[in-house]
């Protein structure tokens, strides 16, 4: 059975879609079968792993909104056992459209819960939003990463974050557990992101993810060529930084 791991973080602008797709990819070249749900109506993650967005018939959104089997949504990408099911603007209203249906938290769950024996994870990189279709993500989900930049107000919201987990967890899915906060956009000569860097450490210890992804400009680049890091180049820092973050993850589940 596969893990459903989703990237939350209220807070726009952290590395979520980025290490989303470069951890898809990463763990897809260490021989994982994984898929990436884009569940962000932006569609970044689909352009970023060379989906035409302009193309695709079906998303993510009917999935939701229209109960459309999951599996007529899965589209292949240029690395060998990673899929993705896309997202589309439609997203936008798809919340709304969700509040009259049954158990409405759980309807991810439902789309996601046939394709758990086909893949070895199903990440989400879901929106910088707490709504309805972050909370079904969590629900979902059996672990969340955290991104946290380090830069000024990166814990600005995190509570609020850590909140809504508390209720998730408590309400709706007893088995979430935070997979950990991963330290994005790290510049090692800058002091301030060596106090946050070194805040978010003594604010939660354990909890905090072994790897740290740093400031890269090809982490940057790469997904206007509709490729992740690691097919853009291998030898960078950032291909290498989200490498490192697969293994830490994939480690924990042999420990």
């Amino acid at each position: 059975m596969g893990k459903i791991i989703a990237l939350a973080n209220q807070k726009g602008g952290v590395g979520k879609t980025t290490t989303s797709m470069n951890l898809a990819a990463s763990m897809a070249t260490l021989e994982k079968r994984v898929l990436l749900v884009d569940a962000d109506p932006q569609a970044n993650a689909s352009s970023g792993l060379g989906v035409d967005i302009r193309e695709v018939e079906t998303s993510i959104y009917d999935c939701l909104t229209t109960g459309v089997d999951a599996r007529e949504t899965i589209y292949e990408t240029d690395i060998k056992g990673l899929d993705i099911i896309p997202s589309h603007i439609n997203l936008v209203g798809a919340e709304i459209e969700m509040l009259n249906l049954e158990q409405r938290e759980r309807v991810m769950t439902r789309v996601l819960q046939p394709l758990l024996q086909d893949y070895d994870y199903i990440l989400i990189d879901c929106s910088p939003s707490l709504g309805l279709i972050t909370v079904n993500a969590l629900t979902a989900a059996n672990s969340v990463i955290i991104p946290v930049q380090c830069e000024y107000f990166a814990l600005e919201g995190i509570s609020k974050l850590l909140n809504t987990i508390k209720i998730i967890k408590s309400k709706l899915n007893p088995k979430l557990e935070i997979e950990g906060f991963l330290l994005t956009m790290y510049d090692s000569r800058l002091r301030l992101a060596n106090q946050i860097k070194d805040e978010v450490k003594r604010h939660f210890q354990e909890l905090v993810l072994n790897t740290i992804i740093n400031r890269n400009v090809k982490l940057s680049e790469a997904p206007s060529h509709g490729l992740p890091a690691i097919l853009y180049d291998a030898d960078s820092a950032g291909a290498k930084n989200h490498m490192a973050l697969a293994e830490e993850i994939i480690s924990r589940e042999k420990a």
